[in-house]
C-alpha cells in the first residue's frame, strides 16, 4: 500500500551546527531530502531520485537539542515524477511546541533497477489542504520548468 506522508523527528545534534551555533543550512536540506525520499520511495516503491528542490525559505534556525520535525507529503505525481510538500518545525521537547523553520517542494523521479524512469502510482488530491499543496507544487515546478529554459538561454 503506498503512503503519502512520512514524519520524521529526532533531536538536533551539536555535530549539526556551524560557528554561529545554529544548525547548518546544508543539514536541514539533508533532512529534507532524506524525509522526500522515504515518501517517494513508500509512494512508488521504487528507488527514486533527487531531481529539484524548489521555494526552500529559512525562516527561522534551528537551535542544539531542539526537537525537529521533517513532515514529507505527496502534493502531485507526473507519470514518473513525483513533487513533495515538506515542512520543516522545531521546538522545545519538553513543551512539545512546534513552529516552522522552513518548507519547500521536492522533486524525485522513481527509477528501475537498470536507472531508468518508471511510471509512479497517480496521486489524487481529496481535501481541500491537499488541493492547496498540489496548486502550489505545480506553480513550483512550472517555476523550475521556467527557469532552467531561462538559464539554457542566456548560456
Amino acid at each position: 500500500m503506498s503512503q503519502d506522508t512520512v514524519t520524521f523527528r529526532f533531536l538536533a545534534e551539536p555535530t549539526d551546527v556551524n560557528f554561529g551555533g545554529k544548525v547548518h543550512g546544508g543539514v536541514v536540506m539533508k533532512w529534507i531530502d532524506q524525509a522526500g525520499y522515504a515518501c517517494a520511495a513508500g509512494w512508488s516503491g521504487h528507488y527514486c531520485v533527487t531531481v529539484s528542490v524548489a521555494g526552500v525559505k529559512f525562516r527561522r534556525p534551528v537551535l542544539v537539542g531542539q526537537l525537529v520535525e521533517v513532515n514529507a507529503s505527496i502534493a502531485h505525481t507526473g507519470k514518473t515524477s513525483m513533487q513533495i510538500f515538506i515542512q520543516v518545525r522545531c521546538g522545545d521537547p519538553k513543551t512539545q511546541h512546534m513552529v516552522e523553520t522552513n518548507h519547500c517542494v521536492i522533486s524525485f523521479v522513481a527509477m528501475d533497477q537498470a536507472g531508468y524512469p518508471v511510471e509512479v502510482p497517480c496521486f489524487k488530491a481529496k481535501t481541500e489542504e491537499q488541493k492547496r499543496l498540489e496548486a502550489y507544487a505545480i506553480k513550483m515546478k512550472e517555476i523550475a520548468i521556467e527557469t532552467e529554459t531561462l538559464l539554457q538561454k542566456t548560456c
